[in-house]
């Protein structure tokens, strides 16, 4: 492409005020780890939440996000939009909960809430599986999208694209630590969400696309505008709305997407100033990235399917680019070559700060479970609060050299998302109950976490039956492993009832699944109970598919406006609306109870 001096002015000043703000925060950020990694618990919800969009937002989802439609249409994004159910859980049943622990990371509550040496390996273990493999994984993803906007829009090799990008954001996130992550996020997500409704607006007024009406008019794209799947094809139903529906939401561990909370999540709801701050962030998270972020990804996605209707007509176009790297991702990207001078090097600066963000969030993350809940707690446990800021800044350069070079082995952003997704299945049942059933124990965990492991790598890597279908691989490994932790559970003995005790009279969980430690501990002359606790559970179950009608119906809502079909949208429009004000009710129910 012809990059003006404009553009590379635009993209310059954002790198500069990007450096600028890490350099701004680094003496508070290295303070201590409380503050590198959490930035001293003083985050309010509308900074976290836009943190949390805009960590999402990153420059290998509108390739994933274009991959789908181009293949299965706009309904295929079902595979991570029913994410959302897990999502409003979370706000309404577990933010409170996991900003009232005041641990540090998400993998310090093993320990916290199981004993002994089973708890103390599951700690260990999860610090270095999740903060080096899936970690690496997910920002390996995220890099190779940076290498093929790279190739396709900038015309260079992979490890020019990787060497650069890498090297800005890990000094930038070694010096600010998250509190630098967060302020720039909050700058970040507007620069991204303004290049990505440019290119959509670009993108569909093209003359080979011929305005909204035209596209979606076009024989190439009316088959792919649908928002909900076909229910009359059998493999789709079951593909995108059965499985998800009954299994996905609840069964899979997906980085941002936990069930029960956890990862990034996790940190930025630890990092608010209190529960109802924590209620709030992940709510406005939600918001912004289920129902306003996608649409402009999906419009580029149709226009594509115009422009570029194949891979070889991408290929034909594009014939610098590796064959290992061609894929219906790339369409993204080429389909960017079009904007003008300014709007690209905006657009160009939209897609590095989503780059940064993500992959910023995810190198503070990973090292503060390499710090926190590794190094710290198993290697160096008397060190100074500088040697573990220290211990954080060279874990950073660590894992980005390692997401680094698996982006230059990765093919494309699908690929690496079916991975996380079937490694984390039949794990995500253990993340819900593990707060309201204390039978649950660290055997529990480990019996889950090892048998997804082994049965995804058998299936993704040694092969799958061919006598089975494949629409059923990841049900079969959510079955396998879920009997398989169940069984754990009741074969091995409970935890200590001590830390049971301790457990509850930290968290108040409430609930019946924990009379047994509730009750116990009463004849022993020791009520754990808090008199001022109250069970928000069921007024929280209410707020969640409140939740989830008021934002599947805006972003419906949003679709349907696009299409020009003004009645649905309208009535959608207006089922949002009473479904806010009755979530109102309930959302006062649920924290103003906070103990």
């Amino acid at each position: 492409m012809n990059i003006s001096t404009l553009d590379l002015c635009i993209v310059g000043f954002f790198l500069l005020l990007t450096l600028g703000i890490g350099l701004w925060v680094s003496r508070k950020s290295g303070k201590d780890t409380n503050e590198f990694f959490l930035s001293g618990r003083s985050m309010p919800w509308w900074l976290l939440g836009m943190s949390m969009v805009a960590t999402t937002f990153s420059t290998d989802t509108p390739n994933l996000v274009t991959d789908i439609v181009r293949q299965n249409g706009v309904s295929g994004n079902w595979v991570w939009m029913i994410f959302l159910v897990t999502g409003m859980l979370t706000v309404f049943v577990y933010a409170k909960l996991w900003r009232k622990s005041a641990v540090t990371t998400d993998i310090e509550f093993y320990e916290m809430r199981y004993s002994g040496p089973a708890a103390r390996f599951l700690r260990g273990f999860r610090a270095l599986f999740l903060g080096l493999f899936f970690n690496v994984l997910a920002m390996g993803a995220v890099s190779l999208a940076a290498i093929k906007i790279g190739e396709v829009m900038l015309g260079l090799e992979p490890l020019q694209t990787i060497g650069i990008a890498a090297v800005i954001t890990v000094i930038f996130s070694s010096l600010g630590g998250f509190r630098g992550v967060v302020y720039t996020d909050f700058v970040l997500f507007f620069v991204a969400m303004t290049g990505a409704i440019g290119a959509a607006i670009v993108a569909v007024n093209l003359p080979e696309v011929g305005g909204l009406e035209a596209m979606l008019a076009h024989p190439n794209v009316a088959g792919s505008i649908n928002i909900l799947p076909d229910l009359n094809n059998h493999d789709i139903m079951i593909t995108l709305v059965i499985i998800p529906l009954a299994v996905q939401w609840w069964a899979a561990w997906y980085p941002g997407s936990e069930p029960g909370g956890g990862g990034y999540i996790a940190q930025r709801m630890l990092a608010a100033k209190n529960e109802n701050h924590a209620i709030g962030a992940t709510f406005f998270f939600n918001i912004l990235h289920y129902a306003l972020r996608p649409w402009p990804w999906i419009l580029v996605a149709l226009a594509s399917l115009i422009v570029f209707p194949d891979l070889e007509s991408i290929q034909q176009a594009f014939p610098n680019v590796s064959e290992s790297k061609l894929g219906h991702d790339l369409a993204y990207p080429a389909m960017l070559t079009y904007l003008p001078q300014g709007l690209l090097g905006l657009v160009l600066a939209g897609l590095l700060s989503a780059f940064m963000s993500t992959i910023s969030t995810h190198l503070n993350w990973g090292a503060s479970y390499l710090v926190h809940d590794f190094y710290r707690r198993f290697v160096n446990p008397n060190g100074t609060e500088r040697d573990y800021v220290l211990a954080g800044r060279v874990f950073t350069f660590l894992l980005m050299a390692l997401a680094a070079g698996l982006a230059l082995i990765l093919t494309n952003a699908l690929q690496a998302f079916q991975y996380i997704l079937m490694f984390g299945a039949g794990t995500g049942m253990i993340f819900i109950l593990r707060w309201f059933w204390w039978r649950i124990n660290a055997w529990s965990e480990i019996a889950a976490m090892f048998s997804s492991g082994i049965i995804s790598f058998i299936f993704a890597f040694l092969g799958y039956p061919e006598s089975w279908d494949p629409i059923y691989q990841f049900p079969i490994i959510v079955a396998i492993t879920t009997t398989v932790w169940i069984l754990a559970t009741f074969l091995t003995p409970p935890e200590d009832h001590q830390t049971l005790k301790e457990f509850y009279r930290r968290i108040q969980p409430g609930g019946r699944g924990w009379d047994h430690v509730v009750n116990k501990a009463a004849a022993e002359g020791d009520d754990v109970r808090d008199p001022k606790a109250v069970w928000t559970v069921p007024s929280g179950i209410i707020a969640m598919v409140l939740g989830c009608i008021l934002i599947y119906s805006l972003m419906f809502a949003t679709g349907k406006w696009l299409y020009g079909e003004t009645t649905s949208a309208m009535i959608l429009s207006t089922v949002a609306i009473i479904s806010a004000v009755i979530l109102m009710r309930y959302w006062r129910k649920v924290g103003s109870n906070i103990v």
